[in-house]
């Protein structure tokens, strides 16, 4: 959800009310006609899964709710169920104490990142990890240690979690721990997910989780997706029982699941059997320059002109519609700097270099008074206003993608924030066959499976996921780059260049048929159409 940085009194828990009929279906399933559970709520709000317990009318045999906060407490208090028992305390200290069991933990943890957690919760949450053979890092987000923790509390003899959590949980790094947990914890794992926002106004993309372990050495997991909430009330559980797709424990994300298991196969068998190199095998993958801010070092023509910076202005690029194409060139950087676009990189000395008589010193004393040098990579530098790591690159990658992610060769020889990764090619790599050689559907499946979606439809690649899209890299897909780089100019449908270099690239160089160039096309525009769909 947003983030406890941008919170209100009403966010400063971390907690966002799930909808009436996740918090009804999580229950339904979970309780799956038990007369005899003992129930866990970790952090139960004002009692939304409380309300739907009792409307369920179901039989158990205890429910303990935990919740921090004295307030909501109070309010699940009063709703009028049996064997209730409300604890209003922090759930990391009372998992950690408790020694009570449970067949079946349920809720929507908050979502709080871990700085802002207090001293005592980031102590206890740290306990948490360590009971599971797990690190606690500073990246963790406060529903990580409610899974881990929740699943620590079920009994020996099987045991079920259903969470609402953020999608994230399928693919940013710091879940990679908890997915692989999950994967061995449980015997049988359900996500579900949706095709529209679940919760109003807030524009997270959610998932439920769904998890039984019973003892037995089979590890399943299965992906459902559903237009909206509302279509719970019709999906049967039944269909949950039993999960049909093999864990894969070295997989690193579990975007992998949302494919059927000819395709996850497929890809394995792509992975491993075919010698299709990666990125990283041609060249490496860095974040842009950091400058501390962009809107400050990053300038137009005019700006450049006022403060007579010329000596100091380099050529850079920062955002992807400044690139119309996948060669960036001289001209490309001429209209951008005349289209008022923020062109310019300012790259000043130390201050004993400095020209004290152009309009450098004026421009800085312009940053001091906007309060730049006090930001937190500005001042912890020598001379606050000298941007490190001034390397060009030979291509670079968008950082953050729509349709399909961009490896552009910078012929410009242009600098970039970063918004853009810089890709510095290895010695002997031909940076046109490189670049030519990215443009086919397998690389564009491998970066929808490498990367992670946000709002909006957007897909993001950090560097070292970058260099592990396979890429088919062959020299002789240098005659290639001048007509990729002519049909996007010419703003022709991706998949019609497609069409002319899948038969090079992928069926004449490294041999797959037809029939496994249709399927990779088809991996890729059914995993970012889903994440488009996120976008409208």
């Amino acid at each position: 959800m947003k983030l406890i940085t941008e919170a209100t009194s009403e966010k400063l828990r971390g907690g966002f009310y799930t909808p009436e009929p996740i918090a009804e279906f999580i229950l339904r399933w979970g309780i799956n006609g038990s007369s005899d559970f003992d129930i866990l709520e970790p952090s139960c709000g004002d009692g939304v899964f409380l309300e739907q317990l009792k409307e369920l009318k179901s039989k158990y045999n205890s429910i303990t709710a935990i919740e921090l906060d004295e307030t909501e407490a109070q309010k699940a208090n009063r709703i009028d169920l049996k064997n209730k028992q409300i604890i209003n305390d922090d759930f990391h200290t009372y998992c950690n104490n408790t020694t009570q069991r449970f067949d079946l933990i349920v809720g929507n943890p908050p979502y709080i990142r871990y700085q802002f957690f207090n001293r005592q919760q980031q102590v206890e949450a740290g306990d948490i990890f360590v009971k599971a053979g797990l690190t606690y890092s500073k990246l963790t987000n406060a529903w990580v240690s409610f899974v881990v923790g929740s699943s620590l509390l079920l009994k020996e003899k099987g045991g079920r979690i259903g969470f609402v959590l953020p999608a994230e949980i399928l693919q940013v790094s710091f879940a990679l721990q908890l997915r692989k947990f999950i994967a061995h914890f449980y015997n049988k794992i359900n996500i579900i997910s949706f095709e529209k926002l679940v919760f109003p106004n807030i524009q997270q993309e959610v998932v439920l989780l769904l998890c039984e372990k019973n003892g037995t050495k089979e590890h399943n997991i299965e992906h459902i997706e559903l237009k909206d909430a509302s279509e719970l009330n019709t999906l049967d559980t039944v269909r949950l029982k039993s999960p049909q797709k093999k864990i894969d424990f070295k997989s690193n994300k579990w975007t992998f699941y949302f494919l059927e298991q000819e395709e996850i196969d497929f890809l394995e068998n792509i992975s491993k059997n075919r010698n299709i190199p990666t990125l990283g095998k041609y060249a490496n993958v860095e974040v842009g320059i950091t400058t501390g801010s962009n809107n400050f070092f990053t300038v137009p023509l005019t700006t450049v002109e006022e403060y007579d910076l010329q000596g100091y202005a380099k050529p850079m690029v920062g955002r992807s519609v400044q690139v119309n194409s996948v060669i960036f060139t001289e001209k490309d950087w001429e209209l951008n700097k005349n289209s008022k676009a923020r062109a310019h990189l300012l790259t000043f000395p130390d201050k004993q270099n400095l020209n004290q008589k152009n309009g450098a010193v004026k421009y800085i004393a312009y940053g001091e008074r906007l309060g730049i040098n006090k930001g937190y990579k500005t001042s912890i530098r020598n001379d606050w206003f000298v941007v490190p790591s001034l390397k060009i690159s030979e291509a670079l990658f968008i950082r953050r993608n729509n349709l399909y992610p961009r490896l552009i060769i910078n012929e410009a020889k242009a600098y970039t924030t970063d918004t853009m990764h810089r890709v510095f090619v290895k010695q002997g790599t031909d940076i046109n066959a490189l670049t030519a050689s990215y443009y086919n559907s397998l690389s564009l499946a491998f970066t929808e499976v490498s990367g992670r979606s946000h709002g909006g439809g957007v897909l993001e690649l950090m560097p070292n996921e970058a260099e592990k899209i396979l890429l088919p890299y062959h020299v002789d897909n240098v005659s290639l780059i001048s007509q990729i780089d002519k049909l996007i100019r010419d703003k022709t449908d991706i998949e019609e260049v497609l069409k002319i270099t899948n038969k090079v690239i992928l069926e004449e160089h490294y041999g797959l048929t037809k029939n496994e160039i249709n399927l990779a096309h088809s991996i890729w525009k059914k995993l970012s159409a889903r994440r488009l769909n996120r976008g409208k």
